[in-house]
């Protein structure tokens, strides 16, 4: 066994048996044993023609982009329980889909590894190097081999991302599908300021979107390209491709719980310094210091949801360094942990931003997705760029450009905490940016919508023997 399938394996060694022959065969040359391995080896026509399962290779190149899929996934499950879905994260270890692959949903494929940009290589070139020293390029070439493997057996691909995951899915050979999720012509068709010369680079094309990028979704074999909002959409329709915008799967699962009633009289935050560490130390770091410089006489409750990282183990020298001390949280706020500075009351909760989100009435925000979906629920924020590698002050425009300005930039901690203080105090405004940010995200129903379509498109006998 080579070193590619060696390690691909070690992420299925708690396969289902069903499945697991199939992860096998695609991670290694070698046929499988067994008299189920005929299953793997039949083409995707016959298997269809004999009423087998069908199955799908999921890319995504991101964790916004993972939680995105996943909406997308749970949905499909629902509609074709028997459809075995696998899941190749090309950054980091796919962390969202845990929980998912746990309860039988899916299953996770192929080489994995942190890389020190976190994806965002193409905004530094001390990202680049760092992620060439980590060994990107050896990563991408297993993940390449995987995908080709797939290919040979005719099984679809559906991309969900950017240029990488629909390079790879136009390399398998197989029909695919892209759901397009970090670009938007909102970023240079409307403000607030500008993208200077990256703005009129995207008028005189038309679209967010490259024309290599266009190419890759005008192919016959890519029976499904949708877009995050009907803009962005509509100018690549311009170009030949058959985009289509039938929702946003970001703002799907998000129903906020009541807060406890002893902190109903509280002013609400919501603090997100991201999911990449160690960057989102430092993101929490800066956010908090800022917070101290507000001037606030009535208690403030500080909402601090967060992935798996950071750990609440993580937050202690962080907290305890900026004049916290450990509190008691009311257990109904299913807080992990919680602390006290004078009449703030901070509580971390891993896994708690769908129910906290929604009941916040400002975000302190340095982080991507999570701020996206948080000015879509109608709570405005305020953003503090930071040295990166994700989060810095050309990222932070452009999410403010995107989201029509409902997320604000501050330069400074002091810009922060004097333009928390005015919105804290000004409730029509806050409700003005929240409107804004409402419309800029659209409404729930987007993964429901992609899932359906995926199943008419991508999976349906009559699309998987076409062309």
């Amino acid at each position: 066994m080579d070193n590619f399938s060696a390690a691909a394996l070690s992420c299925e060694r708690e396969a289902a048996p069903r499945f697991e022959l199939g992860v096998k065969d695609l991670q290694s040359s070698a046929l499988p044993l067994g008299h189920a391995a005929g299953w793997e080896q039949t083409p995707r026509a016959d298997r269809i023609s004999h009423g087998m399962p069908g199955r799908l290779l999921v890319l995504s190149n991101g964790h916004g982009e993972d939680l995105i899929a996943l909406r997308v996934l749970q949905a499909l499950h629902g509609r074709r329980p028997e459809l075995e879905i696998a899941v190749m994260p090309l950054v980091g270890e796919g962390g969202a889909f845990v929980a998912a692959e746990a309860a039988g949903v899916l299953r996770r494929v192929g080489p994995r590894r942190h890389l020190p940009s976190g994806g965002f290589s193409n905004q530094s070139l001390r990202g680049l190097l760092a992620d060439l020293w980590a060994g990107v390029l050896t990563l991408s070439w297993r993940q390449w081999r995987l995908v080709r493997r797939w290919g040979r057996r005719g099984d679809p691909v559906l991309a969900v991302g950017d240029l990488l995951p629909l390079l790879l899915a136009w390399g398998s050979g197989a029909p695919y599908g892209f759901i397009g999720t970090p670009k938007s012509d909102y970023t240079w068709a409307s403000g607030p300021c500008s993208a200077g010369l990256a703005a009129l680079y995207h008028r005189c094309k038309g679209s967010e979107w490259d024309p290599w990028e266009w190419a890759l979704m005008a192919v016959r074999r890519c029976r499904l390209v949708a877009m995050r909002d009907r803009l962005t959409a509509r100018g690549l329709r311009r170009h030949g491709v058959r985009a289509l915008a039938p929702g946003n799967p970001m703002m799907d699962g998000l129903r906020a719980e009541a807060l406890p009633e002893e902190l109903s009289s509280c002013r609400r935050l919501l603090l997100l310094g991201g999911s990449r560490m160690p960057e989102a130390l430092g993101n929490l770091r800066r956010l908090l210091e800022a917070l101290a410089l507000l001037q606030e006489r009535d208690p403030l409750l500080v909402l601090a949801p967060c992935g798996s990282r950071p750990a609440p183990e993580e937050w202690a020298p962080l907290l305890g360094g900026l004049g916290f001390e450990p509190a008691a949280a009311p257990p109904s706020l299913r807080a992990a942990a919680a602390w006290r500075r004078g009449p703030v009351l901070l509580a971390v909760g891993p896994g708690r931003f769908a129910a906290w989100a929604g009941c916040a009435e400002i975000g302190l925000a340095a982080a991507g997705t999570a701020t996206e979906q948080l000015v879509g629920l109608g709570v405005p924020a305020l953003s503090l760029p930071g040295p990166g590698p994700q989060f810095k002050l050309g990222f932070a425009q452009r999410q403010s450009r995107l989201l029509g300005g409902s997320v604000e930039v501050c330069r400074t901690a002091e810009a922060l905490a004097m333009r928390l203080a005015l919105l804290l105090h000004d409730p029509p405004q806050r409700d003005a940016l929240g409107r804004i940010g409402r419309r800029r995200m659209g409404a729930a129903g987007g993964s429901e919508a992609l899932a359906r379509l995926l199943e008419q498109r991508l999976l349906e006998p009559a699309a998987g023997q076409a062309g």
